[in-house]
């Protein structure tokens, strides 16, 4: 008990002299940036700040690609809610180490630092059980290469590289090929 209070004090005196220089400090901040005699303001004496005008630039066309077209000085109603694919159907991987993505909804799925829901179905003792592919024995490595007991702390939190799929339209064109793909093509050749 008695190595700690001089820390105690220590700490107090700190956080004591902390709020002496931010009490002052409001107070001195306050009364520097009026001139003598005059009242602070208020919201009513802000004036309106003038409009912004965009001035298109020499060859520019001032169109986000994001925005589907639309002009970026536009208001456009937001494309319809993206329905995630609830298929419970196994997609192929577009290229080598992709994280397999999740083929189902996962509204309500806790997971956190106490509770992974993921678990429940996806852990080695219970894949059986529920039909679903257990986890990836990396999933069970730290960082060592070591294998573990249980999930590796890095691989706990399963939404960091697995997502769900739904039926948005891309926002920006993709010609995205596997190497599958590419080979059939250079084959056909």
């Amino acid at each position: 008990m008695q190595r700690k209070t001089p820390l105690v004090v220590g700490l107090f005196a700190l956080g004591l002299i902390g709020i002496t220089a931010f009490v002052l400090g409001m107070q001195y901040g306050r009364q520097s940036d009026l001139q003598p005699g005059t009242a602070a303001p208020t919201l009513a004496d802000a004036k309106p700040l003038p409009p912004v005008s965009i001035v298109p630039g020499p060859g520019s066309q001032q169109i986000d690609a994001i925005r589907r077209g639309a002009a970026i000085d536009q208001e456009i109603p937001p494309p319809a809610m993206a329905r995630v694919e609830n298929t419970d159907v196994k997609r192929n991987r577009a290229y080598p180490m992709q994280p397999p993505t999740i083929p189902h909804s996962i509204d309500n799925y806790q997971v956190d630092l106490n509770s992974n829901r993921c678990l429940l179905c996806h852990s080695r003792a219970n894949a059986d059980k529920f039909q679903a592919p257990p986890i990836s024995v990396t999933h069970y490595m730290d960082r060592d290469d070591q294998f573990l007991a249980t999930i590796s702390p890095r691989r706990y939190f399963c939404n960091q590289c697995h997502v769900v799929q739904t039926d948005a339209q891309p926002l920006v064109a993709n010609n995205f090929q596997d190497i599958d793909s590419v080979l059939a093509n250079e084959k056909a050749h």
